[in-house]
């Protein structure tokens, strides 16, 4: 070999190996359960924290609510602001809190004095109109707070009731609601279809 000649490179070729239909199989099942798992941990979080769908039980919120209509509950309602009159909200049975959850609007805030007389609801001595409720129909007294009786809603409570007045648990039976038993504001109903509403404070929702 000559010196004064530059000395040519050795090319060498890499053969790279296709990876096997196993492999890849393998990698794409991989990358499937990281998706469906990164999903269910947001879908998780969301359930837990921001929304959660809710099945109406029974007839205590007729004529807005029916049983087995399907609504979405903003559990950011109780963590960032209070309760407003004439709101519906998604709560946990005082008598069962483990197992069991009601709908019901909220009539008295804290501060307020409630009193239940012939059949209406009066508010700190002045009648409340409440336009969500059936025609006609009256607001009687049950075990907790009987009808000519007034009650003062403290701090941290407040009084709720279902719109359909003669067949509610609420309130007027087994007292004053904490406000941790509140799960959320009830704010949209996506089921049944032809019903499908932002659901308004303090009015009609049917």
């Amino acid at each position: 070999m000559d010196p004064t000649q530059p000395s040519q490179a050795t090319q060498v070729n890499y053969q790279v190996d296709e990876p096997s239909l196993g492999t890849k199989f393998k990698d794409s099942l991989i990358e499937l359960i990281q998706f469906i798992a990164i999903v269910a941990s947001i879908l998780m979080i969301i359930r837990v924290f921001i929304a959660e769908p809710h099945k109406v039980s029974g007839s205590s919120m007729v004529p807005n609510f029916h049983d087995k209509d399907y609504i979405i509950t903003n559990k950011l309602s109780t963590r960032f602001s209070i309760p407003q009159r004439g709101e519906v909200i998604i709560l946990k049975n005082p008598r069962n809190t483990e197992n069991e959850v009601f709908i019901k609007r909220v009539v008295g805030l804290p501060g307020e004095t409630l009193k239940l007389l012939n059949g209406q609801v009066y508010i700190n001595g002045n009648l409340l109109k409440e336009p969500y409720l059936a025609t006609g129909l009256q607001t009687n007294g049950e075990g907790f707070l009987k009808d000519g009786g007034e009650v003062y809603i403290p701090e941290g409570k407040y009084f709720v009731m279902g719109d359909n007045r003669r067949n509610s648990s609420d309130s007027r039976d087994f007292g004053l609601l904490n406000k941790e038993l509140i799960i959320g504001q009830a704010f949209f109903r996506y089921w049944p279809l032809d019903k499908i509403i932002l659901i308004p404070v303090g009015a009609v929702s049917n």
